[in-house]
């Protein structure tokens, strides 16, 4: 009979060199389920040979998919790319350089969305230290308060204070926003904007012309082969974690190394492979179950968020590459052990059995002194205790769950981390016939967006000093009530020029101008 010791040597993978290895004994998976899936494995490590080798990856949009190179760039597949990978990873050091001799900048404020905010988010606060000589800011949503909350942060240190603002189109309204707030702030404060402002993007766009016309410090570029979800070792991240004082050459080079391992061609050697396989036994192919994260660290307490952009928008289809309505996807959420098993752990062990669980483990405790909490006890090892208990109850209760664990928090290990799903992601989205690499809902979303707010205006134009109903207004306009009755509600509660009168129910309530 076999063990779950016996299960364990047999579906447990190790790296010697990271220290990183992948546990998926505990899924409930047999050898048929793995027979099965052996063509199709095969098949997609083949078929990610052939992207990294510069194959058009993402038919909608006819690019290559070359974020692996961003890592090694000896494998893009022309002297052109791996010159511009190169040439650019020494400007940004450079620059980097430059900023810290001249002990003039303590903070840096990033300001960019979704994966041009995300990625740099994680590392930094992941690997941050009081020792960098540079803090990272943040302004990642076009929400006003937010905003106002960051530049209450910074205080008086605007003129101490580098803004990178990052935007592959530079028509990204979220991110122009911020730029303009940020911009206006500086005004406010005397300190010129122009000479303090650095420009990720596009060769040519918005931001491009944007950032040289007004006299920009700088400007680095975005390639249409990296998309934002897996961009953070592109200029995106290490233009303001190389500032921050974070050693990326080791970050890239923890990556490159998960890179090797992950090329494996035999699909149960492959720890990405494994992982991809695991979640198309868990969700039945369909995305059927959701992945919980539960990292037991506080430093990597956004990597579940992270992991949910770059999961479900790769991943998150509604057609296969064949054309048919397929609606894939993995749903993805969590946030840090031990903490959750006070909150969601109930559920997970005696409520709807519609998940599976990955935990991520980091071996050493903390690099300081060890201190003991009760006798040849520490808080550390309390954290392991939960993590491996809370593991074995899920499993007694019937729950599966995947196990990753790195020695440390490094910018080694967590490059390796990242690069390690990164490919999880392309296999995966391979074994289930979709493209990973586009986001036709995003780009959705972002039009209808564009139509509320032309509807506000039409609606603010209309707006006369009698009283009306949103029925009336939307009468006027040829528009929908209620599209136009939150356009008036959100309007009242922003201008003063505007006025409501709140009836009976929302059909009876009245604006106009004050």
């Amino acid at each position: 009979m076999t063990t779950l010791w016996d299960r364990f040597q047999q579906y447990h993978l190790r790296h010697a060199a990271l220290g990183i290895s992948v546990d998926v004994s505990r899924m409930g998976f047999c050898e048929a389920f793995l027979s099965k899936m052996d063509a199709s494995a095969r098949q997609a490590v083949v078929s990610m040979k052939a992207l990294e080798a510069g194959a058009e990856a993402n038919p909608d949009e006819h690019r290559m998919v070359g974020h692996y190179w961003l890592r090694t760039p000896q494998m893009a597949p022309t002297i052109e790319l791996k010159d511009t990978i190169r040439h650019t990873n020494d400007a940004i050091a450079a620059f980097a350089n430059q900023v810290h001799d001249s002990g003039e900048i303590s903070d840096v404020l990033v300001i960019g969305i979704g994966g041009s905010a995300l990625g740099p988010q994680f590392i930094s606060d992941a690997l941050g230290t009081p020792e960098n000589p540079i803090r990272l800011h943040f302004l990642d949503n076009t929400d006003p308060d937010g905003m106002d909350r960051v530049f209450e942060i910074l205080g008086g240190r605007l003129e101490h204070t580098l803004t990178v603002v990052i935007s592959k189109s530079g028509g990204t309204k979220e991110t122009r926003n911020g730029m303009l707030e940020t911009k206006r702030r500086y005004e406010l404060a005397g300190v010129p904007f122009g000479p303090r402002a650095v420009a990720v993007t596009g060769h040519g766009s918005e931001l491009d012309h944007y950032a040289t016309a007004n006299g920009w410090l700088t400007r680095f570029p975005m390639w249409d082969w990296v998309g934002g979800r897996t961009s953070v070792m592109s200029a995106v991240g290490m233009v303001p974690l190389i500032l921050q004082g974070i050693a990326m050459d080791k970050f890239l080079e923890g990556a490159a190394e998960m890179d090797v391992w992950t090329r494996t061609a035999e699909p149960l050697q492959n720890p990405a492979m494994l992982l991809a396989l695991m979640w198309h036994y868990a969700g039945n192919g369909k995305g059927e179950k959701d992945m919980v994260v539960l990292p037991y660290k506080d430093r990597l307490v956004l990597f579940s968020k992270y992991l949910q952009q770059l999961v479900m928008e790769s991943l998150g289809k509604r057609l296969d590459l064949d054309g048919n309505e397929v609606n894939q996807g993995i749903a993805v959420y969590g946030n840090k052990g031990s903490t959750d098993q006070h909150a969601y752990v109930q559920q997970l062990r005696d409520g709807v059995h519609n998940f599976f669980v990955t935990f991520i483990e980091v071996r050493k405790d903390r690099s300081g002194h060890m201190f003991e909490v009760e006798p040849n006890t520490t808080t550390g090892d309390y954290l392991q205790g939960f993590l491996r208990g809370t593991r074995s109850a899920l499993f007694d209760s019937g729950r599966e769950s995947i196990t990753v664990s790195l020695p440390e928090v490094t910018p080694r290990s967590v490059g390796a981390l990242i690069a390690l799903y990164e490919r999880a992601v392309g296999f995966y989205g391979s074994l289930v016939n979709v493209n990973a690499y586009h986001q036709p809902g995003v780009e959705a979303g972002k039009k209808a967006a564009v139509a509320v707010l032309s509807l506000q205006h039409s609606v603010y134009e209309v707006i006369g000093n009698v009283p009306q109903t949103a029925s009336e207004i939307a009468a006027k306009l040829g528009a929908d009530p209620e599209a136009v009755y939150h356009v008036l509600r959100h309007l009242a509660a922003n201008r003063a020029t505007l006025h409501s009168e709140e009836g009976t129910s929302p059909a009876a309530d009245r604006f106009c101008r004050a």
